[in-house]
């Protein structure tokens, strides 16, 4: 679980975060949603340690990460996996290159044993023939997944991801959003996923932070969202006319 208390971030004039308060689940996908410019990029870029917010604290399992040493936030930021926007691979690494550079970069494993969980990895993502080909030489899905394989190597306790339905059609983004949640749910991960899929809202939305001009406007789970009068949120995810059909149909079986 992630603890958010009274989250402050400014940039200059610009005060972008104002005093977010929530919680992240452990074991479930939990996603931030928002339009451009809303702070949700920045939100978890605090999250990760990347920016230093000016108020509030952020607890991973009980420990505030402003109140530790230098080696014991090193030691946390291992027990963190990142799906990166655009996958972020080294073209001039195999798959399995990709998906083993943690593992040689903080561990100190023998190579048998990073080869095994490696393996272990790509076979959990659906990867099991890929270990040899390139980025270059495999679609966008199978990039997303070997992204994920790789930030799962190190058996995270937090996993962030960053738009990862980013660049895939509606098929693929499904697949992938499934993949996120069973993972989830499968090794007990805190997940937080920054994206503006609605279909990912629909599909995995455990629990959704919606954020507003850096305020939190309003939290709960996809099911809560169709229910919800909060103006800002229905004007957000309302915006197609897919889902205000869909929010039209909830209306009517309530009524």
């Amino acid at each position: 679980m992630i603890v958010v208390e009274n989250l402050h971030k400014s940039f200059g004039d610009a005060h972008v975060l104002k005093g977010i308060t929530t919680t992240f689940d452990k074991g479930k996908t939990n996603l931030i949603i928002g339009q451009s410019g809303s702070g949700k990029t920045v939100f978890i870029k605090c999250l990760l340690g990347l920016l230093t917010p000016e108020e509030g604290t952020i607890a991973y399992e009980g420990k505030i990460y402003s109140e530790l040493t230098g080696d014991e936030k090193r030691d946390l930021r291992q027990e963190m996996g990142m799906v990166f926007q655009g996958s972020a691979l080294f073209d001039s690494m195999t798959v399995e290159g990709n998906v083993m550079f943690p593992l040689d970069m903080f561990t100190r494993q023998s190579k048998s044993e990073m080869q095994d969980r490696v393996d272990f990895v790509l076979k959990r993502v659906n990867l099991v023939d890929a270990n040899h080909k390139y980025p270059a030489e495999i679609s966008g899905g199978m990039q997303k997944r070997v992204a994920i394989a790789r930030a799962i190597v190190m058996n995270p306790k937090f996993l962030f991801c960053d738009e990862p339905n980013s660049g895939l059609d509606p098929k693929t983004a499904i697949l992938i959003d499934n993949l996120i949640q069973e993972i989830t749910q499968e090794y007990g991960i805190t997940t937080v996923i920054n994206t503006h899929d609605m279909n990912s809202v629909m599909e995995i939305g455990e629990k959704i932070i919606f954020l507003k001009d850096g305020v939190k406007e309003w939290e709960g789970t996809n099911k809560e969202i169709f229910k919800t009068d909060n103006a800002a949120v229905t004007n957000f995810v309302y915006s197609s006319e897919l889902f205000k059909k869909v929010r039209q149909m909830y209306i009517e079986e309530r009524n």
